[in-house]
């Protein structure tokens, strides 16, 4: 069976994605639900999840309908599949339905494994995305270039260097880097506008001060802002990365349901979804609520509205420390 990289996704009646790097999963199903709704954009898009699944859900979804569309059914959670989807699951790769695709996100483990042997077995009726985990430097400029690639902008390989270097650590975080950029620099990417978004030290970006006051890390956040103001961090791009992660948590907030349910709905990866209900913790509407109305006054404080931006950063991270409770 063919076993493609993550940017190589391709149709077929069953799609195995596999590998424990949720980032480059989610980037292979969204290409491969583009291209195949740009074929037909009356494609049905369903999900199910694996470790929840009810006898015949796969087949009912995978029937043909009266009017004939292409289906598009993503699977969350293979590795933790029920008995009965993995019986379920068996016995459709003997019979695959016409116009139907079937993605399985598996990320790891021994669960499943008769299921993984069969289709990797099956004779070119699928193929294998594996999404394995980064591991350096290289592969990650690969990614982040195609990121900049897909949106039809260019950056400079010293930009790109750069970028990767701020955030070797988090693809997230470069996933998320790269989108801002695209979303909010005019023109080229060069190393000047990287610097001006991220900083000079690598290791002090805005997004570590983001993480460090979210994570309630007061005291390590400030020094963290500190040390990207004295490097050279604008506080525009600082309050961008904040708001980026407040706006995520507020969307997130309250939700019930799984990332991949809701990813369409809310406008957001499975992977942020994951990630915002893990920043949400210890969070309640009252104190989001005042960190959002904060957010705003920040914003404009640092844009000229106020004598001193970097006060205005420092209690906006204080607030946000705090979970947004007032002191």
């Amino acid at each position: 069976m063919p076993q493609l990289s993550w940017n190589e996704v391709r149709p077929a009646p069953v799609v195995l994605v596999s590998g424990p790097e949720d980032v480059l999963a989610d980037r292979a199903v969204t290409m491969l639900r583009d291209f195949l709704r740009s074929e037909d954009p009356a494609l049905e898009v369903s999900d199910l999840e694996a470790d929840g699944y009810r006898r015949g859900e796969l087949l009912t979804l995978a029937s043909p309908s009266l009017f004939g569309e292409p289906r598009f059914i993503r699977v969350t959670a293979v590795e933790k599949a029920s008995d009965d989807f993995l019986l379920d699951a068996l016995d459709y790769l003997e019979s695959t339905a016409e116009q139907t695709t079937v993605v399985l996100r598996h990320r790891g483990g021994m669960r499943g494994k008769k299921l993984l042997d069969a289709i990797r077995a099956g004779g070119g009726d699928a193929i294998e995305i594996v999404c394995a985990e980064l591991k350096n430097d290289s592969a990650k400029q690969d990614f982040a270039a195609t990121e900049f690639r897909a949106a039809g902008r260019r950056i400079a390989p010293s930009a790109l260097r750069a970028l990767v270097g701020a955030f070797s650590d988090d693809l997230g975080e470069l996933a998320a880097a790269c989108r801002q950029l695209i979303a909010d620099a005019p023109g080229d990417i060069d190393e000047p506008t990287v610097a001006k978004y991220y900083g000079g030290r690598v290791e002090t970006t805005a997004f570590v001060v983001a993480d460090q006051a979210i994570a309630g890390r007061r005291g390590d956040a400030l020094v963290a802002l500190r040390q990207a103001l004295e490097s050279g961090a604008d506080p525009v791009p600082i309050v961008g990365a904040f708001a980026m992660k407040i706006r995520s948590m507020a969307k997130v907030f309250g939700t019930r349901g799984s990332s991949g349910q809701l990813a369409g709905q809310l406008g957001l990866a499975p992977w942020q979804i994951d990630r915002a209900r893990r920043d949400l913790v210890g969070w309640d509407d009252e104190g989001l609520a005042r960190v959002v109305e904060a957010l705003a006054a920040t914003d404009a404080a640092v844009k000229g509205a106020e004598r001193d931006p970097v006060f205005a950063l420092e209690r906006l991270v204080a607030l946000i420390a705090d979970r947004g409770r007032a002191r």
